[in-house]
């Protein structure tokens, strides 16, 4: 099986779709989402987090070439790592809400712990 899903998008868009939905929950601290990008968004937001812990130059320009942000970059490594440093991943969690009217889709809350 593939390492990721694929969200019914192209390559480009897909890529693009999940920095948005992670720079949206890095600066916001909860977002609502769909249940299958909400699992694909926690993974890239657990990484771009523990770059946060690791805190040196080159995990800062990682997290830069990502997040579309330099302000929400700041705040990841200023104030969201350090609060977690003591923890070893699970910065997420996932909440449902239940079907989305128009199309049934499960709908989640994706929220930083």
């Amino acid at each position: 099986m593939a390492g990721h899903r694929k969200l019914g998008r192209t390559t480009g868009h897909r890529k693009l779709m999940l920095r948005n939905l992670v720079t949206s929950l890095l600066r916001e601290g909860r977002i609502q989402t769909t249940e299958t990008r909400a699992k694909e968004t926690r993974k890239l937001a657990e990484k771009m987090i523990t770059l946060g812990k690791r805190g040196d130059l080159h995990a800062r320009r990682q997290a830069l070439a990502f997040i579309l942000d330099e302000a929400v970059v700041a705040k990841v490594f200023a104030d969201i790592a350090p609060k977690y440093q003591e923890r070893n991943g699970g910065y997420t969690r996932i909440m449902k809400l239940g079907p989305r009217r128009g199309d049934a889709a499960e709908m989640v809350f994706i929220e930083l712990v």
